[in-house]
């Protein structure tokens, strides 16, 4: 059975950095992509960042330069380091295994105000 647990969240002032973790069982992360959503108050789930399994990623536009997506395989973990926060940011994160992508974790709160 396939579960993501993210974490990291928390609340930050303006132009603060965190760290969010995603851990993933029951699939090895080196064999596929992953990838961060988020759900913005009022919004629909959006594409955030992606990583492959050579380790090429993509971002959405609004993060760029921003956010970098990363990985251990290892550790069967993606990680999302997040700096230069701005209020818009605020939202709930989850992490996506694209070999099974109608599964979804609890997320992860990020809240980014002063």
């Amino acid at each position: 059975q396939v579960q993501l647990v993210e974490s990291g969240g928390g609340l930050v002032p303006p132009g603060g950095s965190l760290r969010l973790s995603c851990a993933i069982s029951g699939s090895i992360i080196a064999d596929s992509y992953q990838g961060w959503y988020r759900q913005v108050p009022g919004n629909q789930r959006e594409f955030v960042a992606s990583i492959t399994p050579d380790g090429s990623t993509n971002y959405a536009d609004f993060v760029k330069d921003r956010f970098t997506v990363s990985r251990d395989n290892a550790k069967n973990t993606i990680y999302l380091q997040m700096n230069s926060l701005k209020s818009e940011d605020t939202g709930v994160y989850y992490c996506r295994e694209y070999a099974f992508p109608h599964i979804w974790g609890q997320g992860t709160q990020v809240t980014v105000s002063s």
